[in-house]
């Protein structure tokens, strides 16, 4: 009997895990910037239309962090502070403690190193510290580090307010998963479809399998480098992504609020 009740709380959890992270009507809320400081305005075209996940590329050089997607692409105006930290800082103040006027909404900024971990990280961390109010598990602005990241096992060397983008083919330890605020891969890794048509069917399933796995995880999925177009974005909503993956800010915003369902 014991055996049994622990049985049903599991199966209950885990189908809880599947309905917290089912999607009934996909928003700008599951909308993500990819590279977004490539923007004509960075972070306010994607925050205008209330997506859900802004990304920025960041570098340090020469103790300061900068949004670019290469070294050469850096200039003194291009600052993580200047593009990112202090826009957010003045929208939450504007709308008394919220990221969006709309209470219920939140913002994922995914943190793209691309110099290394320790010390990228180490600057980060310094840049952040005073703002842990607003950043999640407290606040409503969740930074999730991706690409240059230290290993797991680091994890809990970082603040709470430090979360980390983790990849479908790895396996965590249950403390090291609490710190995973996203899991993402790219597309390419799945298919090799362009966007035009059907997606085969036997890359749907490589695809589908992905998502699924990572629902039963409870975590959210982004799969990085898809076709950037109307029919992939109806393709990954049909197959639950948590988020659409667009450098087409505008165009899939007004996608996503006045395109029939």
């Amino acid at each position: 009997m014991k055996f049994i009740l622990i049985s049903i709380s599991v199966f209950f959890l885990w189908t809880h895990s599947l309905t917290a992270q089912t999607i009934t009507a996909y928003t700008t809320a599951q909308a993500h910037s990819h590279n977004d400081y490539e923007q004509k305005r960075p972070f306010f075209e994607a925050y205008e239309q209330q997506f859900g996940s802004i990304e920025a590329d960041l570098f340090l050089v020469d103790g300061a962090l900068y949004a670019a997607h290469n070294r050469v692409d850096i200039t003194p105006d291009r600052t993580f502070k200047r593009l990112y930290l202090e826009p957010i800082l003045s929208q939450i103040e504007k709308n008394k403690g919220n990221i969006y006027a709309q209470q219920d909404l939140t913002l994922q900024l995914l943190i793209d190193l691309k110099t290394p971990a320790e010390e990228t990280l180490e600057a980060l961390v310094a840049t952040l510290n005073p703002y842990e109010q607003i950043l999640a598990p407290k606040g409503p602005v969740k930074i999730v580090v991706s690409g240059n990241t230290p290993s797991p096992e680091a994890f809990d060397r970082y603040p709470s307010f430090i979360f980390f983008d983790g990849r479908p083919e790895n396996t965590y330890t249950p403390d090291q998963l609490k710190r995973i605020g996203l899991i993402s891969q790219a597309f390419q890794k799945y298919s090799k479809w362009n966007g035009e048509g059907d997606l085969p069917e036997k890359e749907k399933k490589a695809v589908i399998k992905v998502i699924e796995q990572t629902h039963q995880l409870g975590k959210k999925v982004r799969f990085w480098a898809t076709p950037d177009n109307i029919q992939t974005w109806k393709t990954m909503m049909s197959l639950k992504a948590d988020y659409l993956n667009t450098d087409k800010v505008m165009q899939l915003g007004d996608y996503l609020r006045t395109a029939p369902r």
